[in-house]
């Protein structure tokens, strides 16, 4: 087969995976032919996003996991490892904001989403990474932010963890490149999902007035790059900050 269509299966480990990007990339991976494992807090939305995977062929698991907690991390990747064997491919998407100025917030609200965004993201791939370097292959795929690269009043914590975000997927990029395990990170820009759609018309207004293509993405979009950096064809990117704006942020 040519070198474009060759594809093997893998396992791939998603988190924050029962709606918006998370779960479109869990979507486009099955789509790929990769086994997937879901990963988010709620039990029964994850299921419902498995089912309807497994409804169109595709074969997905479930595991629950809470990104604030160590000992969550590490039962959810056991386990996910236990019932669906190495993971080859993870997609660090889970976040959480908790908007304010910095002036009045409050500190909880920093190191909270810190935790979850970062440290979280951090410990996924460190659980992960035993396996896939005994399997000479990885891929590390971090959803990291527009706002982590441009900056944005009102989320100094958002904006630290995922421009944090960037920094570990370059020293990880760096750390596992001899064993063949490739650590990128995509930002996406103003993307159409439940997070946003709670912002008023104004802020929206606003927003496709600063984006060139004159329209908001969908978690598809997201999912499409994501896709291609976990696949064959991207072995020889590692370190990359793939943004998915809309020509947003240059």
């Amino acid at each position: 087969s040519s070198y474009y269509g060759r594809v093997t299966k893998r396992t791939a480990l998603i988190t924050g995976a029962s709606r918006g990007i998370g779960l479109a990339c869990a979507k486009a991976l099955a789509a790929a032919g990769h086994k997937v494992v879901l990963a988010a807090r709620n039990l029964d939305k994850l299921e419902e996003a498995a089912s309807e995977i497994r409804s169109t062929g595709g074969d997905a698991l479930v595991v629950t996991i809470d990104l604030s907690s160590p000992e969550s991390i590490q039962q959810a990747v056991k386990k996910a490892i236990a019932e669906a064997g190495p993971i080859h491919i993870l997609v660090n998407n889970a976040g959480v904001t908790k908007d304010g100025l910095s002036m009045r917030m409050k500190l909880d609200d920093f190191t909270s989403v810190i935790q979850t965004n970062l440290t979280g993201a951090f410990l996924c791939a460190q659980g992960v990474m035993p396996g896939m370097m005994k399997e000479r292959w990885g891929r590390i795929i971090n959803i990291a932010s527009v706002v982590g690269e441009m900056g944005n009043a009102g989320q100094a914590n958002y904006v630290s963890s995922k421009a944090g975000l960037i920094g570990l997927t370059k020293s990880l990029a760096q750390e596992l490149a001899s064993r063949n395990i490739t650590v990128n990170a995509v930002t996406p820009g103003f993307i159409e999902t439940d997070m946003t759609a709670v912002l008023s018309v104004e802020v929206k207004e606003k927003m496709l007035n600063v984006i060139p293509l004159k329209r908001f993405g969908k978690p598809e979009d997201i999912a499409a790059a994501v896709a291609f950096l976990a696949g064959e064809n991207s072995s020889y990117i590692t370190g990359h900050v793939l943004k998915v704006n809309g020509g947003m942020y240059m």
